[in-house]
């Protein structure tokens, strides 16, 4: 029955299949499928770029015309991963370059991208489109100006949140004087003044663009000119937000922005000078996502923002919301799914800003369609995680982050254990979940008994004992990623869970009490698994088995041990020299 389909339909009925969950279930139906679902995939997402070798996948899919794909792991965003671990891009591009003549889209997280990577790009690919680096590094603006200059189909540029090597704004001026087909330009992350001239020549004969979001060198009394000619725009980033108080430069920001009917997304707002946001209140209402994460405007200037917002779904925003802009969020945006509130003193230092557990429980009160939250605060109590529980069973994103390590309770000085168990064991949609202030082991039964659907977990500072860390990995059927640093999980758990390892993505565990002895077992034992210990103190050999590791990176990989790995960074294999290489 199923060879009764000519390929045609088949290929037709695959391609309405959107995850890759779903190509592989029916890849395994029959040789036939299989065939079929190879020459007909065109997208590819590879969640760690050592899983398996480039010359693998270009074999087992070559008419591939997209590529996303993650690098180095999700704690480099907290610098716990040591510079020049790895994740280069170049094995890839340069065999892709060969095989996948006809690719349109790249996109990437995490990665080492250089600007010989750029410029191969620029060469290989006669119909190159997408290219997205975010949180990426090890390229410059030279290598942006090649691929400018040579992708003449390209619609979407977006290096949010990369480093670039800000050589200079002129590699905007590489855009063909012909080009018309950018549709999103995200370059707030660059540092250099831009030629304006030639950006606003670039954004009036781009009239498909839909998303532009600045650097904040771009100055407020140039946005007016730039915004009439893209009145189509969809997402805006502003540059910075700040000039001397001037009516005219007012009327004109706020006539450029009434005359913006489409805008749905609006960030930036660097060094913000308050008097100047009601410009924007006639594009509020029309508001479904708001980045202030950059913007440092005190509560009551952000009330009157967010207030005009009424049909808001996303909201990222520094503390100085508080918990009364946070009440008024609650009365005001009734369709809120998103929240992030992050720490305008990331660094702990003395408070400045009125912003406790109290502002998250009224949004989880007032916002029945909140799903998503990241928080950092400076306290939080038991009673207030249960009360966000029962009001938001349906959950499915929460982090919490408490500022001071292992803080417990404010109000009884008990641990957290039952608000996070509250939130697991009520909220059986979630899927992602992070931990703060003081833990016991109680909280991770928790977390193995109810948390069946949650596929990333991340945990600092907490925790009594390897049960802990046995509790996780024995009950969350549904985890892939799990990363850990500063908790006393050691070798038993560790080993007596090893199979599981083999069902995740990956594990990372820094500051812990796994010891080198139990990373060499390890690695004897789950061959399918590439086992890392990265540690900048030396070889781990030249001390006692038995001594801790710094870092444990833990992956599945079907690719073996990786070759590109610096002095710090030793493997687990059986056929390396003495356990490692």
């Amino acid at each position: 029955m199923a060879n009764s389909f000519p390929e045609e339909v088949l290929e037709h009925v695959f391609s309405f299949l959107n995850t890759d969950r779903d190509r592989n279930a029916v890849s395994l139906v029959c040789k036939s499928w299989y065939e079929i679902e190879r020459w007909c995939r065109r997208r590819i997402f590879i969640g760690n770029c050592y899983a398996v070798e480039p010359e693998v996948v270009i074999r087992r899919f070559p008419e591939v015309r997209a590529l996303e794909m993650k690098g180095k792991p999700h704690f480099a965003d907290f610098n716990l991963v040591p510079d020049g671990w790895g994740a280069y891009f170049y094995p890839w591009v340069a065999a892709m370059s060969v095989a996948y003549p006809l690719l349109e889209e790249i996109k990437l997280k995490r990665m080492v991208v250089t600007d010989e990577c750029l410029e191969l790009i620029s060469k290989s690919f006669k119909n190159f489109k997408v290219l997205v680096l975010s949180s990426c590094e090890g390229f410059s603006t030279d290598g942006l100006a090649s691929v400018a200059a040579s992708c003449r189909n390209l619609s979407e540029l977006d290096l949010r949140e990369s480093e670039v090597e800000d050589l200079s704004g002129h590699w905007l001026s590489h855009f063909p004087k012909n080009c018309t087909s950018l549709m999103s330009l995200n370059m707030s992350c660059l540092h250099s003044e831009v030629n304006f001239s030639t950006l606003e020549r670039l954004v009036s004969r781009s009239p498909n663009l839909k998303t532009l979001r600045l650097n904040r060198a771009v100055p407020l009394e140039k946005l007016p000119n730039l915004l009439r000619q893209c009145p189509q725009l969809v997402e805006l980033g502003t540059g910075a937000y700040s000039a001397e108080i001037r009516s005219d430069v007012f009327c004109n920001l706020r006539e450029a922005f009434s005359a913006c009917k489409n805008i749905k997304a609006l960030s930036g707002f660097w060094d913000v000078v308050p008097a100047y946001l009601p410009a924007v209140y006639s594009t509020c209402s029309g508001i479904t996502t708001l980045n202030l994460s950059y913007a440092t405007v005190q509560s009551s200037d952000l009330l009157k923002l967010v207030g005009n917002c009424r049909n808001l779904q996303r909201l990222w925003v520094l503390d100085y919301i508080e918990d009364t802009g946070l009440e008024a969020i609650a009365s005001t945006c009734k369709d809120l799914q998103e929240l992030r509130v992050f720490p305008s003193d990331p660094f702990g230092g003395e408070p400045n800003v009125s912003l406790t557990e109290q502002g998250l429980v009224s949004v989880s009160e007032g916002c029945p369609k909140l799903q998503s939250v990241l928080y950092f605060c400076r306290q939080m109590s038991n009673a207030a995680l249960v009360a966000i529980a029962r009001n938001r069973p349906k959950m499915i994103r929460f982090r919490l982050c408490i500022i001071e390590p292992r803080a417990p309770d404010y109000i009884t000085h008990e641990p957290l254990d039952t608000g996070f168990g509250a939130i697991v064991e009520n909220c059986k949609e979630l899927r992602r979940l992070s931990l703060s202030g003081l833990l016991t082991d109680r909280v991770f039964k928790y977390i193995g008994t109810h948390a069946k659907k949650l596929e990333m977990l991340s945990i600092a500072f907490a925790g009594d004992s390897d049960l802990g860390l046995h509790h996780i990995l024995s009950g969350c059927d549904s985890l892939r990623k799990l990363e850990i640093r500063d908790c006393p999980f050691g070798d038993k758990a560790l080993l007596a869970n090893a199979s599981k390892l083999e069902t995740m993505r990956s594990l990372w565990m820094s500051s812990c009490l796994v010891s080198f002895g139990a990373c060499k077992l390890l690695g004897q034992m789950m061959p399918k698994l590439n086992v890392e210990v990265i540690d900048e103190r030396g070889p781990p050999d030249s001390r006692p088995e038995t001594c801790p590791v710094e870092k444990l990176y833990v992956y599945r990989t079907v690719a073996g041990r990786r070759f590109d790995m610096p002095g710090f960074v030793w493997t687990m294999n059986e056929d390396s020299e003495l356990g490692f290489s």
